[in-house]
């Protein structure tokens, strides 16, 4: 079956993680419900290593601020293109963002959809 996935990168400083957490738990169920077939976030626990650029190089990471990994999964593009669409219009996510100042930067965000050219 072919699959398609949605994938970011962020900073977020540490000490928004709890925020930021909640806020994602929320679009988990919101994604999940209008179709998509996974949902994860994960947050930075050993970004240095000796192979290659690490997250924070390219991410400009300041002090205090760890990484942000996520994806979400879908069928297809087209699926993708759906879900997201009706997700959009939720009036969940309209509520989500009258909640205040964001928890992290999204101009600082890294974002794309991708064909997913290995599963096992």
């Amino acid at each position: 079956m072919p699959e398609y996935v949605d994938g970011y990168v962020l900073p977020v400083p540490r000490k928004n993680l709890p925020a930021y957490r909640r806020i994602a738990q929320l679009c988990a169920k919101v994604w999940r419900d209008h179709g998509a077939l996974a949902y994860r976030e994960c947050a930075g626990d050993d970004l240095h290593n000796p192979f290659g650029r690490s997250f924070p190089q390219p991410l400009k990471l300041k002090r205090g601020e760890t990484v942000v990994f996520a994806w979400i999964v879908f069928k297809s593009r087209a699926h993708r293109d759906r879900v997201n669409a009706k997700t959009m219009k939720d009036p969940r996510m309209a509520a989500m963002m009258d909640l205040g100042p964001m928890p992290f930067n999204p101009k600082r965000m890294l974002y794309g959809g991708f064909k997913v050219i290995v599963r096992a």
